[in-house]
């Protein structure tokens, strides 16, 4: 007769033993301050978040949820700069969580974690600066309009779009746009640092990829979906918690005019997110 051995109890501490909980910090939407709203990714914005996320103590890690097709890379730089800061002072990994998009500035966020993980059909990359508007010299000419400006200072009315385009404009603005550049590269270069796999050229011209290529370039590091991903790693039981505040309704209150000034300005923000992703086929 063959007896099975019984399996051993688990430890008296796994009854009362907590499971993990991981902090997510969602950044969603475009980089900056948006006009006539309180909406966009900004530092000012979301330092309470972040620190709300690496102020968990028995937190394994932080999770980062990313949807952005980019923005300000002042705040991209500011934003991404607090993450690190935070991380390297809690000594908590960061994992980033690309959904659709993590493009141009979008991707200088996710370059704060220690591991990208993509959809093979997330959209990244972007690594370089765009600066575009319009020439309506010619239309106020045949409005029979006269464009008055008198400044102090012959740079004053940079790339004034009521007058042609001039040639040191557009040095002065090639100037400021490689700066930026630069500075972008020295991010990636630095939270890359080992992992890529393709030549800076072709790396830093501004293309797109999908995280598939991104992955195999070496701009992420791997395939994870957050809940399945953090589940893996941290045991069925981890609790996820999304550490961003809900936005509050108070203009709910304020009456229809307040409502219709907060359904446009929000109309706008769209609009304007919308242009940012059709340019990347979103």
């Amino acid at each position: 007769m063959v007896t099975s051995t019984p399996p051993a109890p688990p430890p008296a501490w796994a009854f009362w033993r907590r499971p993990p909980t991981v902090p997510v910090i969602r950044l969603a939407g475009l980089i900056g301050s948006l006009p006539l709203r309180a909406g966009g990714l900004t530092l000012v914005g979301l330092e309470r978040t972040i620190e709300r996320a690496f102020g968990m103590r028995r937190a394994p890690a932080v999770a980062l949820a990313i949807n952005s097709p980019g923005g300000s890379a002042v705040q991209s730089a500011l934003i991404a700069g607090r993450i690190r800061a935070l991380a390297d002072r809690h000594r908590k990994p960061v994992l980033a969580f690309v959904e659709d998009v993590a493009a141009s500035g979008g991707y200088w966020l996710a370059t704060a974690a220690d591991e990208i993980l993509v959809d093979p059909a997330s959209i990244l990359g972007s690594i370089g600066v765009i600066s575009a508007g319009f020439g309506l010299d010619r239309a106020i000419e045949r409005l029979g309009i006269e464009r008055r400006v008198h400044t102090a200072g012959t740079r004053k009315s940079f790339l004034d779009p009521f007058r042609p385009e001039r040639e040191e404009d557009l040095a002065l603005l090639t100037e400021l746009q490689g700066d930026i550049h630069e500075r972008f590269k020295a991010q990636v270069r630095e939270r890359r640092a080992g992992r890529l796999r393709a030549p800076e050229a072709e790396l830093f011209d501004g293309r797109v990829w999908t995280g598939a290529r991104a992955v195999a370039i070496g701009l992420a590091d791997g395939f994870g979906e957050l809940h399945s991903t953090l589940e893996e790693r941290f045991g069925p039981g981890v609790r996820i918690r999304l550490v961003n505040p809900q936005r509050p309704r108070l203009l709910a209150r304020l009456g229809f005019g307040a409502l219709a000034f907060e359904a446009v300005a929000e109309g706008l923000a769209l609009l304007e997110e919308r242009a940012l992703r059709a340019r990347l086929g979103l």
